[in-house]
Formats: structure tokens, C-alpha cells, sequence
């Protein structure tokens, strides 16, 4: 059965960098008001807001001290509601992330747990009591250290899976639970269309509450194996969709790392938790499986295109998918799959085709559609991120040089994805008047909005045309809702595959090389949808591309 999300192109914003409206050096929702314009004329059709939640923000706003207030540097209430009904006329929908595996330490009700001996909020949170003046567990917080804070002047410590200032809430709490779900169904009273749902699998915690074997030089151990996708999770998250997401026609986007494939039945599809989910298998690639982002791995082209067909195919059996190649918490995308010496028009526009026309509604990251690209940083003191920050640290102890941990933090840095969105390229790119609230990547004056708006070979053009070719073209349903099935191709830096709708199928191949490269494939037409190249050589046998060529194809099947 067709639901309408499916067809959606959602843009994420990371509101702080992408426009400041009043000079104060920090993106607002009044900037992101005065580009709707921009946004409807790239074709999108779907706003993801990260969190504009009152917030401390020690975490960038994922640590949020009033779930029903906007934080000030943000705006007002009223300008959300503004933004809302503005977007809403120009045919573009509105979510919110929705963090509620914890909240941040400023929170009244973490606050009142700690300060009020008779708090009605002590089991809001998971307080423990130290074991011979040591922490409860030996447990590592996601962003380094223990998972235990010590509460001034107690035994007991507070766990917090993220930063000490994101103590956990306590889902085992019927009381806590049923506060979130009034909370979320106020948003949805308001309009929005649904909530990318953030680090929800981490919401069930080993009861046990036992220390593990240690896997690190600081004599701790992941939290991951302790309160991420625990046995019973099943329970808080059915409960949360029929209080909630169940009785809005909404979309829901839930961020679900360590759910299995096998498992995925149950996270999405006719009777899943959520609408769909982001699957990171692919998008860890440069990473060594379940370790820290410091230990690098070299990979393949033939290693992505395995864990990309994986993915589709696992997500087709069940459901839909969340397709992405860049978001707040990854680098960017050309830097991460391309050379820098191979970094072009081509190749740019040959990777986003290559994630755009997946099985799957996709997600475009601000600045994405421009080629925005990793910065180099020359000092730690240069970083914002909590987790980069520590991952620089955690490499000295892995005995790195600090030349080498900074080159590895540069290259798998959150901020990447985080700096100011390259308007233009006058001062501050164009994003506000005053002073960035962090440093810009000093290409903007090469790579902008300005210099790429109706210029032809721009990526910016680019986007707008294969946004345009899946939502309203001649074979839109195929690339939407078409079936996906991978092609067998003998060459390793190529991948392609078939979407299938009906009696409509488009061939898409996507050269990964620098070089020209041929292959055998039977194509009975040549009515070409997509090509980043002005022509292409195809015979009823073989297809020759050129460097970073993509090309799609209507045809009969292969």
C-alpha cells in the first residue's frame, strides 16, 4: 500500500548553521523563514529541523532542558508557527527531531531528582549506588568516560549513555513514559508531520545492571552491549506508537543503529514501529565495525555496492527505507566516497544520483546540493563536537601522534556537516553579519549558492533536475515505488541496478573510476532519463562510460 511519505525529498537543517536571521552569529528559525523560497525552487518537499528545544546546548540542542519551549537563540513559538504555516503554502512539511532517551541535566525534573530528598522525579532517571567508591558498572559513555556521573556529596551516580549532561530517562517508568507521550502529541496538535525519532534503540537497559569485560585501554566497555536494542525494547516502543505516532496520520524517521536485519520486520513496514529507518551500515564503511570512529579501515567500491544492495534488498523484503549519504552526525559525503584528487562536477553529481534514486525516500543535508565538502582543521581547539573532541583524545591514548589524531578527527568529524551553508561568498559566506558561532570551512568562496544558481554543469542544477525527475517525470512512479534489483556487473568500481514498476523499468549505472569503462549489458532502448555527461555510447550489448559517468536508462528488463 502507497503511503504519502514515500514520495517526500526531505531536507535536514541544522538550524544554528544554516541562515542567522538577526546577526547574532547563530541560524535561527526566522533564517530558515526567509529561504523557504530557496527550498521550494530545489523542490523539496519536506523540512527536518534538528532540535530548537530550550537546551543548554552542551550537545548542540540533544541535551533539551524544555521539550515545549523554543530555545532563544532559535526564536519564539510564534515563529515556529510561522514557519509551519508559511511552509505549509508552499506545499512543505515540517518535522522536529525527538529526543527522548534523555534529557539534559538543567531539565527541572533531573534538577528536582537531585536536589529534593523526596523528588517524584528520582525514577524519572537510573540512579545507582557506587560499588566500594567506584562507579555501579564499568560501562563506556558513547562520547568516552563512564556512563556514571557522581551526584555531589551522595554514593549514588546518575547514567548518562551520551554526555554527563544527558542523564537517561528511566523507560522502565510508566509515569516518565506517559509525560513523553503527551508531550509528543502536543507537537503533532501543533502540525508537524511527523519527528525524525532520535537514538531511540537506546531506550531499554540491561536490568542487570552488571559490569562486562573491558575492550579498551581505559578498563571500560561499550555501552552498546548494555543498553542499546536490550530484550524487551519491543514493549516501550509498540506502547509509544499506539499513544502516539499511530493516531496522527504522521511520518516517523526513527535513528535505530544495532537493529539487526532480522530484526527489521519489526522496526518498519505494515506493523513496524515507524514509518522507516536509517540504516548506517554502508555509511560506516571507512570504519571498523563496531569500534571507534579512530580506527580506520580502507575499503572498496565493491564493499559499498554489497553493503548498499544488503541494505535495499533487506528493507524491500519488510518495508521502506531512510535513504542518505550525509546528516549532522557524518562527514560529508564527497570527501567520504571520493578522492580528493578525483573531486568534480562528476563525480559529485555521479554520487548523489547514485543514493537519490535507491529504494527509499531521501534525505538531502544542507549544503549537500551544493558539493559542500570537509574542512582542515589545524587545532582541536578549532572542534565544537563533544565526540570529536574526545575521539582526538581517545586516539593520543591509543598512542597517536597529535598530528595523526587530528588528521583522523578532520576526516570523520561531526562538525563537518555542521559549519555555516555557503550562501555566497562574501564575508561569513553569506550566513549572518556577526561572528559564526563556529569556524567556516574556508572553501566558500569557491563552493557557494551564488555560483551555482542557473549556471548548467552546477551541482545545485543538478539536484533540482533529478529532484524534478523522481517527483514529477515521465517515470516518477518507478523511481519511487519501483522495486529495486541488483545488477551482476564483473567490474568493481561500477554499480549498478534496475527500479521495476509495473511496466516501466529504468537501468541506472554509476561509474566509480577516473577511467572510461565498458559494460555488457543488454539494452533495447535508449531513451535516456539521467546523464551527467552530454552523451553517452550505448549498443544493444554495452554501455561505455566515461570517467564518473551516471546514466539512467528506460528499457526493458535486464
Amino acid at each position: 500500500m502507497k503511503k504519502w511519505w514515500q514520495k517526500e525529498v526531505i531536507y535536514q537543517i541544522y538550524p544554528k548553521s544554516f541562515y542567522d536571521s538577526n546577526g547574532d552569529g547563530i541560524g535561527d528559525v526566522k533564517g530558515i523563514t526567509e529561504k523557504l523560497d530557496y527550498l521550494s525552487d530545489l523542490g523539496v518537499t519536506m523540512l527536518w529541523l534538528c532540535p530548537i528545544y530550550r537546551s543548554p546546548m552542551d550537545d548542540n540542542g540533544y541535551d533539551i532542558s524544555d521539550y515545549y519551549q523554543l530555545n532563544p537563540e532559535f526564536g519564539t513559538m510564534e515563529d515556529l508557527d510561522e514557519l509551519i504555516e508559511k511552509a505549509k503554502k508552499k506545499n512543505i512539511k515540517i518535522i522536529l527531531d525527538l529526543v527522548i532517551n534523555h534529557t539534559s541535566d538543567e531539565h527541572p525534573w533531573f534538577q528536582d531528582a537531585i536536589n529534593n530528598p523526596n523528588s517524584p522525579y528520582k525514577d524519572y532517571y537510573i540512579f545507582k549506588e557506587g560499588k566500594d567508591g567506584e562507579e555501579p558498572t564499568n560501562w563506556r559513555s558513547i562520547f568516552g568516560g563512564s556512563v556514571w556521573e557522581k551526584v555531589k556529596d551522595t554514593n549514588e551516580y546518575y547514567l548518562h549513555v551520551f554526555s554527563k549532561k544527558q542523564p537517561d530517562l528511566n523507560w522502565e517508568n510508566e509515569k516518565v513514559r506517559n509525560d513523553l507521550y503527551d508531550m509528543v502529541n502536543y507537537w503533532l496538535d501543533k502540525g508537524l508531520a511527523g519527528f525524525r525519532v532520535d537514538a531511540i534503540t537506546f531506550i531499554k537497559k540491561d536490568q542487570s545492571y552488571e559490569s562486562i569485560p573491558s575492550d579498551g585501554v581505559d578498563g571500560l566497555a561499550k555501552v552498546t552491549k548494555c543498553a542499546r536494542n536490550q530484550k524487551g525494547i519491543e514493549k516501550f516502543l509498540t506502547e509509544l506508537k499506539e499513544k502516539t505516532f499511530s493516531k496522527y496520520d504522521c511520518v516517523t524517521v526513527g535513528e535505530a543503529p544495532g537493529v539487526p536485519y532480522d530484526q527489521l520486520e519489526d522496526f518498519i513496514g505494515e506493523k513496524g514501529y515507524f514509518s522507516m529507518i536509517f540504516d548506517f551500515s554502508y555509511a560506516d564503511l571507512d570504519v571498523e565495525s563496531g569500534s571507534e570512529w579512530f580506527k580506520r579501515r580502507n575499503w572498496t567500491i565493491k564493499e559499498l555496492r554489497d553493503r548498499i544492495f544488503k541494505s535495499q534488498l533487506e528493507m524491500q523484503k519488510v518495508g521502506w527505507g531512510a535513504i542518505f549519504s550525509e546528516n549532522h552526525d557524518q562527514p560529508r559525503s564527497i570527501s567520504k566516497y571520493i578522492k580528493e584528487e578525483d573531486r568534480n562536477y562528476y563525480s559529485t553529481t555521479m554520487l548523489a544520483a547514485l543514493f537519490f534514486f535507491l529504494r527509499g525516500t531521501p534525505f538531502i543535508y544542507q549544503g549537500q546540493e551544493i558539493g559542500m565538502t570537509n574542512f582542515e582543521r589545524t587545532s582541536i581547539d578549532d572542534f565544537n563536537d563533544l565526540s570529536s573532541i574526545d575521539q582526538y583524545y581517545r586516539s593520543l591514548e591509543e598512542g597517536f601522534s597529535k598530528e595523526e589524531a587530528l588528521h583522523i578527527v578532520n576526516l570523520r568529524s561531526r562538525d563537518n556537516g555542521r559549519t555555516p551553508f555557503h550562501w555566497d561568498d562574501t564575508k561569513n559566506a553569506g550566513f549572518s553579519l556577526g561572528t559564526p558561532w563556529i569556524k567556516l570551512n574556508e572553501n566558500y568562496t569557491e563552493i557557494n549558492l551564488k555560483a551555482e544558481e542557473n549556471k548548467k554543469d552546477s551541482v545545485l542544477e543538478f539536484y533540482k533536475k533529478i529532484i524534478q525527475i523522481r517527483q514529477n517525470g515521465k517515470y516518477s512512479d518507478c523511481l519511487i515505488y519501483g522495486d529495486i534489483l541488483p545488477l551482476d556487473i564483473d567490474i568493481d568500481d561500477i554499480i549498478a541496478y534496475q527500479r521495476c514498476y509495473e511496466n516501466q523499468n529504468i537501468v541506472c549505472v554509476f561509474n566509480f573510476s577516473n577511467k572510461s569503462q565498458s559494460i555488457s549489458l543488454p539494452i533495447k532502448s535508449t531513451d535516456i532519463v539521467l546523464n551527467n555527461y552530454d552523451t553517452i555510447s550505448i549498443t544493444e550489448q554495452e554501455i561505455n562510460l566515461k570517467p564518473f559517468q551516471l546514466v539512467l536508462i528506460a528499457t526493458e528488463k535486464v
